[in-house]
């Protein structure tokens, strides 16, 4: 309760340029959705998506089964308020993606920042057997965090840094990697932040 209300605290008092992680167009995520060639009406969830501009970028490239999961209802509220009528094209879940349950099962899970922010074991264990249940066989994981080389906190909460290796030794049992990559992300504030952004398949 006490991280939900830190979230809802941040989108109820910071605008949409306030925020570090704000990407009018998201380039680097919507890469690998260019890159994997999924079917139009495949099942989409973005993980942590919050008032994120993936969706409507999404929507307009024609994806037609988008899911956005936010521990912040006020994140998605302001979300659904910027897409007007086409919100209605979305399904908008309240939850955190440390212990949730999915309602169905996806063809790609993309997760921008919200991974980084389970720092405890179990957690992460929670976070990794859901994936696992709920992403189809050859389903695509795209995970994006910051990097060793990125910041130690985001929004004054503490985070967990990965490289290459760590996120990959997180996923290997079930997963196979495609590839990862590094980016620097500008934010509003004209700082970098070094993220590792990992794609894989699901094999098992």
């Amino acid at each position: 309760m006490i991280k939900k209300a830190h979230w809802e605290n941040v989108f109820k008092t910071k605008s949409l340029n306030e925020v570090s992680w704000y990407e009018v167009v998201p380039e680097t995520s919507l890469s690998f959705f260019k890159e994997s060639n999924i079917s139009k009406f495949a099942k989409i969830i973005d993980i942590g998506g919050g008032d994120s501009f993936l969706v409507d970028n999404l929507l307009k490239l024609g994806y037609n089964d988008i899911t956005v999961l936010d521990i912040s209802g006020a994140a998605l509220d302001r979300a659904k308020q910027r897409l007007k009528d086409q919100s209605k094209k979305v399904k908008w879940i309240v939850a955190d993606a440390a212990d949730f349950s999915p309602p169905e099962n996806y063809d790609f899970w993309h997760d921008r920042a919200a991974f980084h922010f389970l720092t405890d074991e179990q957690s992460i264990r929670n976070y990794f057997e859901t994936v696992q249940k709920h992403l189809n066989k050859n389903g695509n994981l795209v995970i994006g965090t910051f990097s060793e080389n990125g910041p130690k906190k985001c929004s004054g909460l503490e985070i967990k840094q990965y490289s290459e290796t760590t996120m990959t030794d997180q996923f290997e049992t079930h997963f196979e990697k495609i590839r990862c990559i590094k980016i620097d992300h500008k934010t509003p504030f004209d700082t970098n932040q070094n993220f590792v952004f990992c794609w894989f398949k699901k094999i098992m």
